[in-house]
């Protein structure tokens, strides 16, 4: 057992082979090219240091291959300055890897689909949720009925649902 214990802590105490260490700085890179890939107004909503948010932007306006490939080699190296998890957490959130962000989708569906079925789900929903716009709301209830009821493609359940989703976040989930 004390074999086993002092193995451990010579283990520990080894450095990060070679190997491990491009792993570790390519993942960091892969983020960095997410980062670069995003919309502006998600990169916004980031918390950024300012060398890292310009380091991006940077590469946003490059179109040369080489030139994209070595400033994203710097934004993997800036990386190592900032705490990733964060980061990566927010942006498997935004493609919807994230547990919680899949149960909130799942909670805004099942909202959308109470709004159109029965008009006492929206007193509840607007009890729930007092800022939300009730004129435009039952508007667009109203529409997706029609549409429902006509065969016609469900334009208005897809704006409730964005809507619902807006109010949502609005009110912090």
């Amino acid at each position: 057992m004390r074999d086993f214990e002092e193995n451990t802590e010579a283990e520990e105490e080894q450095p990060l082979s070679k190997t491990k260490r491009k792993a570790a700085m390519q993942a960091l890179q892969d983020i960095g090219e997410e980062l670069v890939q995003l919309p502006a107004n998600k990169l916004e909503k980031l918390d950024l240091p300012d060398e890292l948010r310009k380091a991006v932007e940077d590469c946003r306006r490059f179109n040369k291959h080489g030139a994209i490939r070595r400033q994203l080699q710097y934004i993997g190296k800036l990386m190592r300055g900032v705490d990733e998890e964060p980061i990566a957490r927010q942006l498997a959130a935004w493609k919807g890897e994230s547990g919680e962000e899949k149960a909130l989708l799942h909670r805004i569906e099942r909202w959308r689909d109470r709004l159109i079925e029965d008009d006492e789900s929206v007193t509840l929903f607007l009890n729930e949720y007092p800022h939300a716009d009730a004129t435009q709301l039952r508007q667009y209830i109203r529409n997706a009925r029609f549409e429902a009821a006509n065969n016609k493609p469900p334009k208005s359940s897809r704006a409730i649902f964005k809507l619902v989703r807006e109010i949502m976040e609005f009110a912090g989930g």
